[in-house]
């Protein structure tokens, strides 16, 4: 029988809410907790999140400056071409124009040297050819202002270049070394707790045996977290006893700023997780069960203001909810304005056939086909360890649609 024709067992699908309207439900009740600010050298800054706006103190770049090799000149003195100028000097990198520019005359200028005084243009050289020992041939007119980045182009006085809350991207660094930062003031990472449940649990190094397995999810998942700005914090597996869990998740709140736990959150006689979760205190567990697949169990928790994420089991049932879900939460808890990373247009190999009302992940491998890119869809099963890895990302099937069709173009958001 196929996955999306099971009956629901201990949910109540109808009265299950969509992620988004589970992610909304947790926000309303909880305020992130302002994140104190620390300076660190620019080079360290890729990742974290900026504490405040930066500006540019003066207008870049503050002079003109020619985009091309060539000469600079009067755009009036090719107003009929050809014409012979006469070449009065050479602009050199780092230096300022040796003097003005008068009329017929004209000056050598590498890509990106400051324009003289009394010229308002560049000739690319390709358009001249030399005219003796200090004349040049100008063969084409040109317009004042072309081949001329105007001072303020890139950026103005006073402009916020990036926000405050921005996660910064390797790019960002060069901007903010143009803006004079040596060192960058970022919100402290707060501190995750990753904690794994489950009597069927071994450590990697350990040799399952039959009915165990190794506890690999706390290694995506603590990898994920930092990949998003926190401080990924591994914590002792618990076994599956409802008071070890609610000491470990007591434990873990006054070292943590959040928590995120992986097992236990279905709703088995062996289910421990909603049960230890309510008895931490109000308001306890917010949401429990996301009409999602992957990871229906997904449970949304609060305590002692704390958020508390409680992850399936299953290793692509738990990293998929944690990037397609969970995600807001993090950034929140980071003090993150950025949005989820950009996704990728491909096109779609094979049809997804979901679940109509339901929100599906599926994973994907992308391909080359020509100058196209095609999403392969990969056969969704939670428990499957190595389907990630072989994923390059994850494709959302609306609840509204139910099925996307071969040959669609589609958005694919990118594995960390």
């Amino acid at each position: 029988m196929s996955d999306a024709l099971l009956p629901e067992r201990g949910f109540d699908a109808a009265r299950l809410p969509a992620p988004e309207a589970a992610v909304a439900r947790f926000l309303s009740l909880w305020r992130p907790p302002l994140r104190s600010v620390e300076e660190i050298p620019l080079a360290d800054g890729v990742g974290r999140v900026l504490a405040r706006d930066a500006r540019a103190e003066a207008a870049v770049p503050r002079d003109p400056r020619s985009m091309m090799d060539g000469y600079a000149v009067r755009a009036a003195d090719l107003a009929s071409t050809p014409v012979t100028l006469r070449v009065t000097g050479e602009i050199r990198m780092g230096l300022p124009p040796p003097q003005p520019l008068g009329r017929g005359e004209a000056m050598r200028i590498p890509t990106g040297g400051v324009l003289p005084e009394g010229s308002d243009a560049v000739i690319p050289q390709e358009e001249t050819r030399a005219a003796g020992d200090a004349a040049v041939e100008a063969r084409a007119s040109v317009r004042a202002g072309e081949y001329v980045t105007q001072p303020g182009e890139d950026l103005t006085r006073g402009e916020v270049v990036l926000g405050r809350g921005r996660r910064l991207r390797g790019v960002d660094m060069g901007l903010l070394a143009t803006l004079g930062w040596e060192r960058v003031a970022v919100l402290t990472r707060p501190t995750v707790g990753v904690l794994s449940t489950g009597d069927e649990l071994v450590p990697p190094a350990s040799e399952p045996g039959v009915g165990q397995v190794r506890d690999s999810n706390r290694y995506a998942i603590g990898a994920v977290l930092e990949r998003m700005g926190a401080r990924a914090l591994q914590l002792p597996h618990v076994r599956d006893d409802e008071r070890e869990l609610e000491h470990a998740l007591r434990e873990a709140l006054t070292r943590c700023d959040a928590v995120v736990l992986t097992g236990g959150s279905s709703v088995g006689v062996r289910d421990l997780t909603p049960r230890a979760l309510e008895a931490l205190g109000e308001p306890g567990v917010v949401v429990h069960g996301i009409k999602v697949k992957p990871g229906k169990p997904t449970v949304f928790a609060l305590a002692g203001g704390k958020p508390i994420v409680g992850l399936p089991g299953n290793p692509t049932s738990a990293v998929t909810i944690l990037l397609a879900v969970a995600r807001p939460l993090i950034d929140a808890l980071c003090g993150a304005a950025a949005p989820v990373p950009a996704p990728l247009t491909a096109r779609l190999a094979t049809a997804i056939h979901g679940r109509r009302d339901w929100t599906w992940f599926v994973p994907v491998a992308l391909v080359r086909d020509g100058a196209a890119t095609v999403a392969r869809p990969l056969r969704l099963r939670s428990s499957h360890v190595a389907l990630l890895a072989r994923a390059d990302g994850y494709v959302r099937v609306a609840p509204e649609r139910g099925e996307l069709a071969a040959g669609e173009h589609v958005e694919v958001y990118p594995l960390p």
